[in-house]
Parts: structure tokens; sequence; C-alpha cells
């Protein structure tokens, strides 16, 4: 770690606990565009971690998660630096929006530009002020607007470094699934920095499992990485189950969804989810399951159009 670490313009020393706040923008009504968050360094050199949330708006779990985390006494026997952002899209928090004020995916965006659009801007701000001074990240995410996501890591399982870090989470599953362009993961594996990514509920709520699951991930992995003590107070974690990807399965008529299966089932190729029915009860479709897999995501609105996502199967390695 190096000796000096600083956060626009202002050095945080050993054994500090320092606020950052950063002007991002103005938008055409004056209101301010921000990035606020806290770092953590611990007396002794170690892993920098930063851990995100609201990446995207209206996941908010993560935002709850990072509060929790903050609010622990025992923090004081950190080793190493922790970099904690609740909140990185404020604009999408406030307005309960997935994207920011020009209509972009921040996780499509980085590594940004200081010139670019808004979106461009943030995620240019957010690495250089955050990621590139970083080792290690956690980015805590929710399933979208009425879906939810079985508490799981995602993570690229054939670098080592990435693979030991996934499994010491401990969720129940770790989905390798492939990079995309333009995204956090994308940069950081491009960079040399060790980065998963925690996916657990369901947007714009508060779901007390996902939250547990993922503060105790955060624990487990830093324990792991030697940023606390081994015998800090947590909970046991899993063998996280590494499986595929998968893909969601699709509603094939419209209508509302008559469900057989809940979150975390496991299915075989050909078993039947769910069906498709009508007000007048009449069925107009089945949903079987396409391979063997655990369903690691799920609509959880009943009224489906033709097309629409219904189940999130992820397969067996």
């Amino acid at each position: 770690m190096a000796e000096k670490l600083v956060f626009n313009g202002e050095n945080v020393g050993y054994g500090q606990r320092k606020f950052v706040h950063i002007d991002i923008a103005k938008l055409y009504d004056s209101t301010a565009m921000t990035l606020d968050f806290e770092v953590l360094r611990g007396a002794e050199d170690g892993p920098v971690l930063f851990v995100l949330g609201a990446l995207h708006g209206d996941e908010i779990n993560g935002v709850e998660i990072i509060r929790k985390l903050l609010a622990l006494d025992n923090l004081k026997l950190l080793k190493g630096t922790l970099i904690a952002v609740p909140i990185v899209n404020a604009y999408g928090f406030n307005t309960k929006s997935r994207y920011l004020p020009d209509r972009r995916d921040l996780n499509r965006c980085f590594p940004g530009s200081s010139s670019g659009s808004l979106a461009s801007r943030l995620a240019h701000v957010l690495q250089t002020e955050v990621i590139d001074k970083s080792t290690h990240g956690i980015d805590l995410h929710t399933g979208a607007i009425n879906r939810t996501n079985l508490p799981q890591i995602r993570a690229v399982m054939n670098d080592e470094n990435t693979f030991k870090m996934a499994k010491s989470f401990g969720a129940s599953v770790a989905l390798d699934e492939p990079l995309r362009e333009g995204s956090l993961r994308h940069y950081c594996y491009e960079n040399g920095i060790t980065s998963i990514l925690y996916e657990g509920g369901e947007a714009l709520r508060f779901e007390k499992k996902a939250i547990a699951v993922g503060l105790n991930g955060v624990l487990r992995t830093m324990i792991a990485l030697d940023m606390l003590p081994h015998d800090f107070q947590h909970e046991v974690g899993h063998d996280s189950e590494v499986l595929e990807g998968g893909y969601w399965v699709r509603a094939p008529k419209s209508g509302m969804l008559i469900s057989e299966k809940r979150l975390g089932d496991r299915v075989d190729e050909g078993e039947r989810l769910g069906f498709m029915t009508d007000s007048l009860n009449r069925e107009t479709g089945e949903i079987t399951a396409p391979h063997n897999g655990i369903i690691v995501g799920c609509t959880t609105t009943p009224l489906l159009n033709q097309g629409d996502a219904a189940y999130h199967i992820a397969k067996y390695s």
C-alpha cells in the first residue's frame, strides 16, 4: 500500500478515518450531483478494498449493507484501507431510478471521461478517486424492478485471485459470469484489481436476508484478505457452489404467471416451473426449465407479457 493515500486532495494517514465529498456536476435546476464516501485506514499496511452501493440508483440493499458495515465498532482492528461508497449514483438513488439523467447505465461507462457524458464523468471520478487506488473491490447490486435475485456472487472464476475472493464471500452460489465491456468488473480485471459483484434481493427494497448475507460476506472477504483478525465475530458462510451464468426463461404467452417454483430451487431439464393463464382461467402455456440448474432470479410480478423474463436458471458447471 502506498505511504500516501490522497482523496480529493486530502491525505488519509495511518489510523485515520475521513469523510470525502466530491462535486461532480450541477443539474439544470442547480441541484448538485456529488460523490460522498468514507475512508478508513488502519494502523498497518494491507489491501485497499472498495465497497460500492447503488451504482444503479434503485438497487439499495448495498446502501444498507455499507451503513451497517461502517457502524461496526471493531473496524478499529482494520489492517489496510477500506473505501466505503454507499451511494455511487446519487441522482438515481434520489429519483428511485437505475439510470443517470442522461439515461445511461453507469455500469457500461467505465473507464469514463472527464469530458464525456454525465455518466461518463461520474465513472471517471469514481475510477480515479476510488477504483485506481484499490487492490480489491466488492460491488453490491440487487435485481431490477420486479425481479429478485438469490444472494449470489458473480465473477470471472478462471482467475485464481478472483476465485478465492468469490469463495471467501460465502454466498450459497457463485456464478462464473463473463465480463461485459464498459462494466466496472471489466475495468478492474483489465487493470489488475481483483473484484467481485454481489447480487441479492430486489430493487427499491430493503431485504433482510440479502442484507445479512451481503454484510457477512464483506466481513468474511476482509478476514480472508487479512484486513480483519480471523477471530473477528461473523457468521460462517457457505462453501459456494460454482455455476455457469445461464439465462432468463421468458413467458411464452401474455397473461398471469402461476409459479410452482421458488428462488433457490433446483430444477431438471424439462421440469415445469409454472404456467401462464388469464383472468378467465384459460391456461395459455407452460414454462419449463431448458436445462438442469438452480433458480437464481425470478420475477416478483405475476403479470407478464409474451417474452417477459420469468426465471433465471444458472447451469451446473
